[in-house]
């Protein structure tokens, strides 16, 4: 006959048995997420996208099946345990310990296994959603389309920035040129201006030349060409230049 230690240690492994098969928890092979190429996606960038977000997800819940196994087999040891104690207790009272202890671990094994399925059905189920929850979170920001969740807007343009105003070295020696003569009391930024036209127009009608009031290479070689003493400006006008006398 089997003594009740062998007993007792077969009815151990079979509960650890037992439990593995009940129903063991698993990383989830896939989503349950039903997703679609997002506006502009082709169908290669949402493949890609595709198992980008399931490398994400998987990570998230990586670890938590092999946990859940891990507490359904010491739950099923556990009740296998205290269902021999048990069963000892019983069949010692009965002069047959060894028997009540096997029938009292077999009793508790079942229950264990029955309860770690339990419980494994329903951490699936979690490990499951988190797991669809982290590969929604993904697809919708790669800007696909999730169920439940509108399309991202797509972003407008930025705005081309504003052109920055670069000093004319033509203007910058035209308005030097005409403050020498007295024509412009301004500064030579560079920059044409009211003044600095009405000044250009001043020394044009003084010097026999159409007054346009453009600045030009020729007319800051003729503004160069005249001396200093040719024009004996006193009087201010207006517009901010000087009429030579």
């Amino acid at each position: 006959m089997v003594d009740r230690r062998t007993a007792i240690g077969r009815v151990f492994v079979s509960a650890g048995i037992l439990a593995m098969m009940a129903g063991c928890a698993a990383t989830p092979m896939g989503p349950t997420v039903q997703t679609m190429p997002g506006p502009g996606k082709t169908f290669d960038v949402f493949q890609s996208d595709l198992l980008t977000c399931k490398g994400f997800a998987a990570q998230q819940v990586q670890g938590q099946a092999d946990a859940v196994n891990q507490r359904a087999v010491g739950g099923a040891v556990l009740t296998t345990m205290l269902g021999a104690g048990l069963g000892a207790a019983i069949g010692g009272a009965a002069g047959n310990a060894g028997a009540g202890a096997a029938i009292g671990a077999a009793s508790g094994a079942g229950a264990g296994s029955l309860g770690g399925a339990d419980a494994s059905s329903q951490a699936q189920w979690s490990i499951q959603q988190q797991y669809d929850n982290a590969f929604a979170q993904c697809m919708y920001a790669k800007g696909e389309q999730v169920p439940g969740f509108a399309p991202l807007a797509a972003s407008a343009p930025m705005p081309a920035p504003a052109p920055v105003a670069v000093a004319d070295p033509t203007v910058r020696a035209t308005q030097a040129e005409l403050i020498r003569l007295g024509y412009l009391k301004d500064t030579a930024d560079g920059f044409i201006g009211p003044k600095t036209r009405a000044a250009i127009s001043s020394f044009q009608q003084a010097n026999g030349l159409p007054a346009n009031g453009a600045p030009s290479q020729h007319l800051l070689a003729t503004l160069q060409a005249t001396p200093t003493g040719a024009a004996a400006a006193t009087a201010s006008a207006p517009g901010g230049w000087v009429a030579p006398a």
